[in-house]
């Protein structure tokens, strides 16, 4: 009985401790939609906790009437649309020519591989190569650099060795090439670690702020993220001024409320796509953790 009462009171403490961190960890979030969901001028009387007080949609109708903001969140879709799907395409194709024993020199890629993983160039040579290839204030400096990542093509090729070697024997008794046996045998087969790496470089490429700060000039080819971090680095809450459209006063949205609508609206994407993809991201991330 003893035992029985001291196992129950450490689950309820485990329990409240976990239910303390969750809300500490969610609340931010949820007070960030709140406040952009809340009337500006009565967000500043303080005392928003739960929910909006004064209701009102004018803080997301500035941010989609904004051309430019518009435009940001057209590149920013267009960069992971692009960006994810050749990225899964080359890093695939690459993992599935290393998971082949018998490639000339493998063992000396994968030391060259390894070394990538600990060690850059750095911020002044990558930028300095990019220039010169052309990259600045181009839109593939969003595609070229994230198409091969090392550690993606590990996990791809994990997955490549615990297929059946029948498989392919067979296709090439039909006279299937390597290539058509990677398209139309092996890609299909590989769904769960395909979404995988997709849902990791999906993620980045929506989240990334960076790229587009360092190495794009033309405010026609930034992204959402990077449009959004510059609003936030160049001015308070107190003094930033926000271009409202026509018909909604300063009363209603603030440059606060409008940054946390477009933080919101940013993230809303990604959560929303994340549930579907859960499954394939916890399967994919166990292959080739029994066999190494």
């Amino acid at each position: 009985m003893i035992r029985a009462h001291n196992r129950a009171m450490s689950n309820m403490i485990i329990t409240t401790i976990m239910l303390l961190i969750c809300f500490a960890s969610l609340y931010p979030i949820w007070y960030t939609i709140i406040v952009s969901f809340n009337n500006s001028e009565d967000t500043l009387r303080g005392g928003l906790y739960f929910l909006p007080r004064v209701f009102t949609l004018e803080s997301y109708k500035t941010v989609f009437q904004d051309k430019s903001i518009v435009k940001a969140f057209g590149i920013t879709i267009m960069r992971t649309l692009v960006g994810t799907v050749s990225s899964v395409i080359f890093t695939s194709m690459v993992a599935y020519a290393f998971s082949k024993k018998h490639l000339l020199g493998n063992k000396i890629y994968m030391i060259i591989g390894t070394i990538t993983m600990f060690f850059g160039g750095g911020l002044i040579p990558t930028f300095i190569l990019y220039k010169n290839i052309g990259l600045y204030d181009n839109f593939l400096v969003y595609i070229i650099p994230s198409l091969f990542n090392f550690y993606n093509m590990i996990i791809f090729m994990a997955f490549f060795r615990e297929l059946p070697v029948s498989l392919e024997e067979s296709a090439k008794l039909d006279g299937a090439n390597d290539m058509m046996i990677f398209f139309r045998i092996i890609l299909p087969l590989s769904m769960p670690v395909v979404a995988t790496i997709a849902l990791f470089n999906g993620v980045w490429q929506w989240n990334d702020y960076f790229t587009g700060v360092m190495y794009i000039n033309d405010s026609d080819l930034q992204p959402i993220q990077t449009f959004l971090y510059r609003i936030v680095a160049s001015a308070s809450a107190s003094k930033a001024v926000v271009s409202l459209p026509a018909g909604i006063s300063a009363q209603q949205v603030s440059s606060q409320s409008v940054r946390l609508a477009t933080m919101v609206v940013t993230t809303l994407p990604i959560v929303c796509v994340y549930p579907f993809l859960q499954k394939y991201f916890v399967k994919g991330m166990l292959i080739g953790s029994i066999k190494g």
